[in-house]
């Protein structure tokens, strides 16, 4: 019975022993580190992970921001784009328009408007409804667009003596533009009287010019003429109204 509670009194002893310690052991954990150090430090790394998580979510919303600024970019560019081209293609087609019914171009080839008009010039002429004595005008011959000066019109009566003086009407024409004059090659009978509804024409280079004065080409019909010669555009040099 002695030895038994003997026992008990050490094992008793032994247990107080081990409860002291673990209860001395506890506050020098916790204040050397111990479980509060332990849960600050995994606050702080959960703390530190939070913020490159927020860094790399920046990024990437930067990164998503630049692109959506870029495809923006991109569809206006390629908008303002087509709206140019269609602009371009509006432009083109009206100029074409205006160029084949309003305002013809035309380029001059030959010697037959010398010195008014020499080949390799690029005119513009006009629709008009009415054309008098003095005007350059273009006209359809033979598939081919001539340039001739209208020297009378429907009705008027025209004679060209031996030495290129011309008469309408009796009346000696004044030709500033011409730089010699000739009577040419004509098989006309003078006076001739110009068939209504058409126009006598010739050329201001007189002496190789094929116009009016031969039966070959004759008088130019209104339905003939594609315009009235105004603006000679090239070359530069020469740019200016047509005299």
């Amino acid at each position: 019975m002695k030895k038994t509670s003997n026992r008990l009194h050490s094992l008793f002893a032994a247990l107080a022993a081990l409860i002291l310690a673990a209860a001395l052991a506890v506050p020098a954990f916790a204040v050397e580190g111990g479980f509060a150090d332990l849960y600050y430090r995994m606050n702080d790394s959960a703390e530190v992970l939070t913020e490159d998580e927020d860094g790399e979510l920046e990024a990437s919303l930067e990164e998503l921001s630049g692109e959506l600024r870029r495809e923006k970019f991109r569809r206006r560019y390629r908008k303002l784009l087509r709206s140019t081209i269609y602009a371009l293609v509006v432009v083109a087609a009206v100029s074409v328009l205006i160029a084949t019914l309003l305002l013809p171009v035309l380029e001059i080839y030959g010697t037959s408007m010398k010195p008014n008009l020499t080949e390799g010039d690029i005119v513009v002429s006009v629709k008009s409804p009415s054309l008098e004595t003095g005007d350059v005008i273009a006209f359809y011959y033979n598939n081919r667009v001539l340039v001739k000066r209208v020297i009378a019109t429907g009705g008027e009566s025209v004679y060209i003596d031996a030495a290129g003086n011309v008469s309408v009407n009796g009346t000696l024409l004044d030709e500033p533009y011409l730089a010699e004059k000739d009577a040419g090659i004509s098989d006309l009978d003078y006076p001739y009287v110009v068939p209504a509804g058409t126009y006598f024409v010739l050329g201001d280079h007189r002496e190789s010019s094929v116009d009016s004065r031969s039966s070959l080409v004759g008088c130019v019909e209104q339905s003939e003429v594609v315009g009235k010669i105004i603006f000679r555009v090239w070359p530069l040099s020469s740019f200016g109204k047509i005299k």
